[in-house]
């Protein structure tokens, strides 16, 4: 819209422009940072608002300076095409410019163009804290300068209005000459309008403005939006006779015009010119047709603007995009019966499915649900589902918080790996498991380089492709079992994946450009801690997974396990019950473990006996039904089993615990016909167990049976498996006072039984080991100690306390308690010192039936973690020295003499 005809005041304010001028109709956007161009705008358009008015003059001479910064500039109707633009004064050269201002005086044009603002917007600088304005100008109509004063820090001059009044400019539009120039004008003016308007969409609005603004007002638009010099814009200005003004802006007008057609010609005529590139793809057209023609047709051109489509839709970061059109490029220029196609082809086809940026959506984070579908999953870990709980408030506070790196320890059995399954379930995100056991070759984790034949990427990189998002729970199972040779160290390798701080641009040698990895939860498993190099273990939040009670044992098999095996052997409770009774009775006398593994596996035995059953019976019913006069039998299903599973079993040895069943046909007569009733579930009892499983084997007598002699003594390990019940058997003979050891031992636990053996020499007379008299007793006898079972290797110090209350019984002829378990290192002088494992082993003596545990004073902290109703069964002995030890492990104390000084 342009604006109307304004009175003008007989006095206005000045705003210098140097090198540049404001035409009527024209807009501009100028900067003011001069303490003098903000006191005028403040004063003069800021207080005032929509009534402003203030005089734009053009300074002559390039040595003024400029009070305001030219911005951008536009014309009233339709900027789009060919707005004007000068250089933008930085704030270090507008104050120079501005010190300059007041040194020499500034040369005023002595015409110029009344303004008023139609946008203003006030800002401060930091931290200077300088008061600026930005203003939107529009030149409103000319006038000359009567003369010029100073307000303050600003101009002020008195001015006369040179534009021709309403009824002057009807009178002056009846001039034939005018109207001829009126005609010329526009007419030039429509005919650039169509050249622009074949390059630009924008100039629908120009043409309307030519039809409905007057033009008088046009030939000053026109000429605003195009770059002309200084002086020819000063002329335009001082045209104050509307024949002399059409005749410049028609000349300006074409000589745009002429410009812009030259230009056109000049492009035509370069494109006319076939560059190399359009050759070769002429050519390529020209080898497809043929190609058609003669029936060989492939379309690989097809296929590669499909994977560049794919490749464009990926969502890469720029550098990697760039990255990617160059190997394009080259995909490009060579066939495909090229050595390198398949492999480039390949290489993009990666780059095209990764998950750039693509992420699972997750659902609302609801700690209830989450912490629901944990507990779902899985009976207690209550420490692993807080830490989970944890992170899930976390992510509700900080959305972008960085995933966690887990690592699950504990024996085999107990839940790890479907924990970090759980996981991904309750956070809503895919899932992918990476196994790392015997993983010896770095290039597992970091790829191989393109440059070897058959190379690949890391097994990362391949995950993240399969599942197909950049926010998976990734799981690095057996995270203890990698190993190392000359193809490299595959844990040194992880410490860049489990970094927070290095995984952000995370380097495949095949990928050869950066991946984000943070967005991944990371959840590794191990069975043991000292395998791990410790700097990857100082990258690692460890949750030790001890083993489960039997109590916990029995919860999981109610919930998770019977329900499984059930549904795995098509079977339900209809067919098969399991009271929780032969549940314990199985979890006592079968299994002995930390985890739940053997459990399931007795627990589908027994199902596999009872799909026998099932099976026999679906099979023979219509021989049933066929037959007449025939009684059901009256023995119960269980006593019927009982039968045919001795019958089958008996040519087998009742030790292996395998039972073989055989299908026996059945005729009309009668014979042999099974009596399963498919209406009564088959429950399993003692009988049942026997015959299926075999006999127990475990009992809680074992350890009173092997420590009814002297010599043996009973400890606590820990192994890869969990706590174990560690037996220690020492006997002596004649010989040279030598120490024999078996039992695939270790260093450590060797060292630890020549420590025991030179407590117990040191000691011998005040233990009534020898008499005063007699101190070649011990000389004349060798110590054989063994530790059974021989095929499995042991080491550690924690058996030190064993050892030398089994050497003690020994010696002193007097049994170890029975009820009695222990575990702690011992030092030369018969100090005890804590060890590691404590819930494992208090839970493996639990297990064994054990009652009194003897623990180093200084493992009391340990309890802590183990459950209440374990410790409740339990009787736990906190030792310092080795004397307390030999107190509690013997019937009546320790077997020292009374006076004895220890």
């Amino acid at each position: 819209m342009m604006a109307e005809p304004v009175e003008l005041p007989s006095r206005l304010a000045i705003l210098p422009f140097r090198n540049k001028v404001l035409l009527p109709g024209a807009i501009v956007r100028i900067r003011c940072t001069s303490p003098s161009s903000v006191k005028l705008v403040e004063q003069e358009l800021w207080q005032r608002e929509e009534r402003g008015l203030i005089g734009v003059l053009p300074v002559r001479d390039s040595e003024a300076a400029a009070v305001g910064t030219l911005l951008s500039q536009g014309v009233g109707g339709d900027p789009g095409y060919g707005g004007s633009k000068s250089p933008t004064t930085s704030s270090g050269e507008q104050q120079k410019q501005d010190s300059k201002n007041h040194q020499e005086p500034i040369h005023w044009h002595n015409r110029g163009v009344a303004a008023r603002a139609l946008h203003l917007s006030r800002g401060v600088e930091k931290p200077s804290g300088r008061v600026t304005y930005i203003v939107v100008l529009e030149g409103l109509c000319r006038f000359s300068v009567q003369d010029l004063s100073a307000r303050g820090t600003y101009h002020v001059a008195r001015i006369s209005r040179l534009d021709m009044t309403k009824a002057e400019m009807e009178q002056a539009e009846q001039d034939p000459d005018i109207i001829a120039l009126s005609r010329q004008f526009k007419a030039t003016a429509m005919e650039l309008i169509s050249v622009l308007e074949q390059k630009q969409k924008t100039v629908g609005r120009t043409k309307v403005l030519l039809e409905t603004v007057p033009v008088h007002r046009l030939a000053d638009i026109f000429v605003a939006s195009f770059e002309i010099s200084f002086e020819e814009q000063l002329s335009m200005l001082d045209s104050v006779d509307l024949k002399v003004r059409l005749s410049k802006a028609t000349e300006l007008v074409d000589r745009h015009l002429q410009s812009i057609l030259v230009a056109e010609k000049i492009t035509q005529k370069v494109e006319g010119q076939l560059s190399k590139s359009q050759k070769e793809y002429l050519l390529r057209q020209q080898m497809r047709a043929i190609k058609e023609e003669l029936g060989d047709n492939d379309d690989d051109e097809d296929d590669v603007a499909a994977l560049e489509r794919k490749m464009q839709s990926a969502g890469m970061p720029p550098n990697i995009w760039k990255h990617a059109q160059r190997e394009l490029r080259q995909l490009r220029k060579m066939q495909p019966q090229q050595p390198g196609y398949s492999s480039s082809r390949v290489y993009l086809e990666l780059l095209a499915d990764l998950p750039w940026q693509k992420v699972s959506e997750e659902r609302e984070l609801d700690l209830r649900a989450a912490k629901e579908s944990l507990d779902s999953d899985h009976y207690g870990l209550t420490k692993v589902k807080q830490r989970i709980i944890e992170y899930l408030a976390v992510r509700k506070l900080k959305p972008d918080a960085r995933g966690p790196v887990l690592c699950f320890v504990g024996p085999p059995g107990v839940g790890k790996t479907s924990l970090a399954s759980s996981i991904a379930s309750a956070l809503g995100r895919k899932f992918i498991r990476i196994s790392l056991g015997g993983v010896k070759d770095e290039a597992d984790i970091r790829g191989h380089r393109r440059t070897y034949i058959g190379s690949m990427p890391g097994r990362l990189i391949d995950g993240l492709k399969r599942v197909g998002v950049c926010n998976p729970v990734m799981l690095l199972d057996e995270i203890d079992k990698t190993g190392s040779d000359v193809r490299g160290d595959p844990a040194s390798a992880l410490l860049e994946v489990l970094d927070p701080e290095q995984n952000k641009s995370f380097n495949d040698h095949y990928l050869n450009v950066p991946f984000d990895l943070s967005k991944v939860i990371f959840v590794a498993t191990a069975n043991r801690v000292q395998p791990i190099p410790p700097p990857l273990l100082d990258r690692m939040e460890v949750i030790e997974l001890p083993g489960y009670t039997p109590e916990e044992k029995l919860k999981i098999s109610t919930k998770h396990l019977i329900p499984r095996v059930l549904d795995q052997h098509g079977l339900s409770t209809e067919f098969l019950k399991i009271p929780e009774g032969m549940v314990k009775l199985i979890i006592q006398r079968y299994t002995r473990e930390a985890g739940v593994r053997n459990l399931e596996r007795n627990l589908a035995s027994l199902a596999r006996a009872a799909a026998v059953r099932v099976a026999e019976q679906e099979r023979f019913s219509p021989a049933i039904q066929l037959s007449k006069g025939i009684q059901p039998m009256a023995a119960s299903t269980t006593a019927l089993l009982d039968t045919r599973l001795a019958g089958a079993g008996s040519g087998s040895s009742p030790s292996n615990g395998e039972v073989e069943m055989e299908v026996i046909p059945m005729d009309v007569s009668g014979q042999e016909i099974s009596n399963f009733d498919g209406g009564s579930p088959i429950v399993v009892d003692e009988t049942m167990l026997e015959k299926v499983l075999g006999p127990p084997r475990y009992d809680d007598n074992e350890a009173a049976e092997r420590v009814a002699t002297p010599g043996v003594s009973v400890g606590l390990v820990w192994t890869n498996f969990g706590g174990e019940v560690q037996f220690v058997e020492a006997t002596t003979m004649v010989g040279k006072g030598e120490l024999h050891l078996t039992g695939q031992l270790g260093d450590v636990i060797k060292e630890s039984a020549q420590i025991a053996l030179t407590w117990v020499r040191a000691r011998a007379s005040e233990l009534e080991i020898s008499s005063t008299s007699d101190k070649s007793l011990l000389e004349s006898r060798d110590i054989h100690i063994h530790f059974p079972a021989g095929a499995v290797p042991k080491d550690g110090p924690s058996a030190g306390v064993t050892l030398v209350t089994s050497l003690v019984s020994l010696f002193s002829k007097k049994k170890v308690r029975a009820d009695t378990a222990m575990t702690g290192e011992m030092t030369l002088r018969g100090l005890v010192l804590p060890v590691g494992g404590i819930k494992d082993k208090v839970l493996a003596a639990h297990r064994y039936g054990i009652k009194r545990v003897i623990l180093p004073e200084r493992n009391l902290k340990d309890l802590a973690e183990v459950p209440s109703n374990i410790l409740s069964g339990l009787e736990i002995l906190l030792v310092k020295r080795i004397e307390d030890v030999l107190e509690h492990a013997f019937e009546g104390g320790c077997p020292l003499r009374k006076h004895s000084k220890l």
